[in-house]
Order: structure tokens, then C-alpha cells, then sequence
């Protein structure tokens, strides 16, 4: 069993909803990351999700385009994550690490070297944005021959086809991309969230964390009653474009516990 199903399944019995915040490495400046994913450890995070910076994020808003740039100008490689990665693992080996980013990071150092790297690392599960399952099975297998997981967008425009793709191939959890647009859109439709959960979970039979559009407690709560997971990424971005450098990790942490408490809450009132 990985690293990131062990917490699915605890937090299972404990009628838990993860928690997978999102920070892109080496933003605002490299020396901060570690500091930063401690932070969101602290905060109560489940799962990190920590994004490779890329030129052309096809899939971000304008909050991760910037922390994406900023992470560039300060020379961030998809090398570069994997030392952090390791050097969180020195002193953490509870908490998952995914990476999620795009697909010429790992073409370009050679997808089987990734592999090998990102393993020894101490990486978890690996979420490439233009990697649809139906194009990587081999890449998938390799993931999950080194004892990461693969792990899939999905969104309300997928068919049954990429839903069944996913279902076989991926592992971990599924990403439900939660509105059409990219990351940071305010126009999250919480019922229809709602309404189709359910569905995918049963056709996937493995978690699905929802993201996209969730800012704050509110709607973190509400998706968190019915998804495996909430992923909150832009919204915690902008604690971090916010912070003086001096403050960011502790801004960042009290931010989270927030979204935290409030998902617990749904456990709490379900007891009563």
C-alpha cells in the first residue's frame, strides 16, 4: 500500500476529508519551499501537492502563472524539486508529496530517469497535466512499478471513456477538476459538485479530491461533505504573494488550519 492510500484509508475510518493544498516549488524564492511545506504540514495537510514550475501552464490561472514565473526567475528545475522533495523526506516520512506539473519537465531529463529520481526522492504520486491516460499507460506502469502513484484529471466534460481510462490506469486518488477554465476561477458550482461525486466515485472505486475554485472555508466545507479530498492551490498562492517573506510560512499555516477546522466541523456535526 503507498504512502498516499495509507492516508486515504486512515482518514477513511476516521470519516475524514483530506487535505491537499498546493504551492509551486521554489516560490517565492527556493529557500522558502521546505519552510513552506512544513507550514502546510502544520496547517493540517494530508497530502502536498507541489507544483514543477513550467514556462507555459497551460491548465494555471494567472495566481500560479506568477508563482510559476517567480520560481523560474529564481532558476527552480524539475531537479531542483527533487532535492526538496528529499530533503522534506530527511525530516517527514508520513506525509505524501505529488508532484504535479506538465510533461516537458520530464521529457526533457527522460521520463525513466524521472521515475528512478523522483522515487529515490521520497515523491509520492505524479499528476502531469498534458499526460491523458489514455496516451501513457507505459509512463503510469513505471510510476507504479517504483511505488508512486499515477494520478488523472478529470472534469465535467469528461466522457465515460476517460472516466473508464482512469479508472484502470490511475492510482491514489483522481483529480476532479471541479468547473471548465483553469485554476483560481471564482465560479465554482457547488451543487453540481455535489451531484457528481457520487458517480465518480463509484466508477473509479479510489478517492477523488476536488479542486479548482475552492477559496475558502465555505466552499471547502461543502465540497468536503461529499469528496474524498478538497485541493486548494491559488487561494493559498495568494496568502503567499501577500506575506512578507519574514511572516509567509506562518501566514500560509493559519490559513490552512481555517480550511481545516472547517472540514473537520462536517465530522463533528455528523456525530451529534
Amino acid at each position: 500500500m503507498t504512502r498516499i492510500q495509507t492516508v486515504f484509508e486512515r482518514l477513511r475510518g476516521e470519516r475524514r476529508t483530506a487535505l491537499i493544498p498546493y504551492i509551486a516549488a521554489g516560490d517565492p524564492e527556493p529557500s522558502l519551499t521546505l519552510p513552506l511545506m512544513r507550514a502546510l504540514v502544520d496547517g493540517g495537510a494530508d497530502i502536498i501537492e507541489l507544483g514543477v514550475p513550467f514556462s507555459d501552464p497551460m491548465a494555471d490561472g494567472p495566481t500560479i502563472q506568477r508563482a510559476a514565473e517567480r520560481a523560474l526567475k529564481h532558476g527552480m528545475s524539475l531537479r531542483m524539486v527533487l532535492q526538496i522533495v528529499s530533503e522534506f523526506r530527511e525530516e517527514n516520512e508520513r506525509t505524501p508529496v505529488v508532484l504535479m506539473g506538465y510533461a516537458n519537465p520530464i521529457e526533457a531529463l527522460g521520463a525513466e530517469s524521472f521515475v528512478k529520481m523522483a522515487a529515490a526522492a521520497g515523491v509520492d504520486g505524479v499528476l502531469v497535466v498534458d499526460y491523458p491516460p489514455e496516451e501513457c499507460e507505459d509512463f503510469a506502469a513505471q510510476i507504479k512499478a517504483a511505488g508512486m502513484d499515477p494520478i488523472f484529471l478529470l472534469a465535467p466534460t469528461s466522457t465515460d471513456a476517460r472516466i473508464d481510462s482512469v479508472a484502470k490506469i490511475g492510482r491514489g486518488y483522481a483529480y476532479y477538476v471541479s468547473l471548465t477554465g483553469v485554476t483560481g476561477a471564482a465560479h465554482l458550482n457547488v451543487a453540481d459538485v455535489v451531484s457528481r461525486i457520487p458517480t465518480l466515485q463509484e466508477k473509479l472505486r479510489m478517492p477523488v479530491g476536488v479542486g479548482f475554485g475552492i477559496r475558502d472555508a465555505a466552499s471547502a466545507r461543502a465540497i468536503g461533505a461529499v469528496a474524498d479530498a478538497v485541493v486548494i492551490g491559488s487561494r493559498v498562492i495568494e496568502e503567499i504573494e501577500n506575506s512578507s517573506r519574514q511572516e509567509v510560512a506562518e501566514k500560509v499555516c493559519s490559513f490552512l488550519k481555517g480550511i481545516r477546522y472547517a472540514l473537520d466541523e462536517t465530522v463533528v456535526e455528523a456525530a451529534r
